[in-house]
């Protein structure tokens, strides 16, 4: 569980005021707009059973003497004459928080964010029919800010499916739910602003960036495509004030069905490893090699006996392709080799001294190796 901080500027993951969609008409044929003629009532009513509240009650924490009466002059004269000690004061106190989540199995499995149940002694889910129910952690992903949770329930639970985030494009219509401050089954709508956008939270940023309205609480709640499947659990925001303005941020699917296949299977995360230390293509090599300025990922150091060097990579090697995928941004190489298990072999391709090569690697664990 966390409490961020709200400073101007910054992204808060602690999630959500609404963006709606505007018809477009034209004298001449245009696609058909993903909006429905009579709004979202039907999907909303649709998906909104297997949105839930989540609420925490997190590890009681030390509360000092200058915790409980801040800046209080009459305390700190009491401190002063007393040594320091406040009568009766409390030793420590609890933490609450709340979010949102989404259920995904009839069997009770939810998902949510990890910074909404982080350091939780307690889980409390509340279904859309308002029934209460005790919930256990799965497991959970910190460098994804994803968790899985489990509730019993007596009967069958409305469950939401997911979609494929990688179909979304800039312009797309998106639908956001969860309980912001609280005020549960809020459903806000907006697009696409942006796809795989960068916030420096963590080694695997890929975000969809959308205007649909995020804010407290919102954190871990589903967001849907014009279809009703989820593309996205809402995690950030950027907020100079602390509510929504219209920049949220989200986990793809695609990303997040991986994460919490892992953590179904087991309840922990594992990742391949490859053994380099990795840096930018610089524009002048770039330049050289005529590749596009600011593309390109360079290994500049291979760990002795990892994985990359029994492949035969080499420092000074510039990597191209990795499993097929392309790579022209550091997390672009750090992310593709982490959503392969340990053991798995990939392709890596790569431009040595003006040639391409195709190397064949088996991926270590990831776990417990220096980032």
């Amino acid at each position: 569980m966390s409490n961020p901080a709200t400073a101007p500027k910054r992204f808060a993951f602690g999630l959500t005021a609404a963006a709606s969609a505007a018809a477009l008409f034209a004298m001449t044929p245009a696609p058909a707009l993903a909006v429905p003629a009579g709004g979202y009532a039907d999907l909303v009513e649709t998906v909104a059973p297997a949105v839930v509240y989540v609420e925490v009650t997190g590890k009681a924490q030390p509360v000092s003497d200058h915790q409980a009466m801040p800046n209080d002059p009459l305390m700190e004269e009491f401190m002063h004459r007393f040594g320091g000690r406040l009568p009766q004061q409390p030793d420590s106190r609890q933490m609450k928080g709340a979010g949102s989540g989404f259920v995904i199995a009839e069997e009770g499995l939810i998902v949510t964010n990890n910074h909404v149940i982080e350091n939780a002694q307690t889980v409390t889910v509340t279904l859309a029919d308002g029934s209460k129910h005790a919930a256990t952690v799965v497991g959970t992903d910190p460098l994804t800010d994803i968790a899985l949770l489990k509730v019993a329930a007596d009967a069958p639970l409305p469950v939401v499916e997911f979609g494929s985030s990688g179909e979304l494009r800039v312009g797309d219509e998106v639908i956001a739910m969860g309980s912001p401050f609280g005020l549960s089954g809020t459903v806000t709508s907006g697009i696409v602003s942006a796809t795989s956008r960068n916030i420096n939270s963590g080694p695997f940023d890929d975000f969809i960036q959308t205007d649909a309205a995020i804010n407290r609480g919102n954190s871990g709640g589903p967001l849907f495509n014009a279809e009703g499947e989820v593309v996205g659990v809402n995690t950030a925001i950027y907020s100079p004030g602390g509510g929504s303005v219209g920049i949220g941020f989200a986990v793809p699917s695609d990303m997040v069905q991986k994460i919490v296949a892992d953590l179904e299977d087991d309840g922990e995360i594992t990742r391949g490893w490859l053994g380099v230390q990795i840096k930018p293509l610089s524009e002048d090599a770039a330049s050289v090699l005529g590749r596009e300025a600011g593309t390109g990922v360079v290994i500049e150091g291979v760990q002795a006996d990892s994985p990359a060097a029994k492949a035969g990579l080499k420092p000074g090697d510039v990597v191209l392709r990795f499993g097929g995928a392309e790579i022209d941004e550091l997390r672009d190489l750090t992310a593709a080799v982490a959503m392969n298990a340990p053991g798995e072999s990939a392709r890596i391709e790569v431009l040595r001294q003006g040639k391409e090569l195709t190397l064949d690697v088996t991926l270590g664990d990831r776990s417990g190796q220096e980032t």
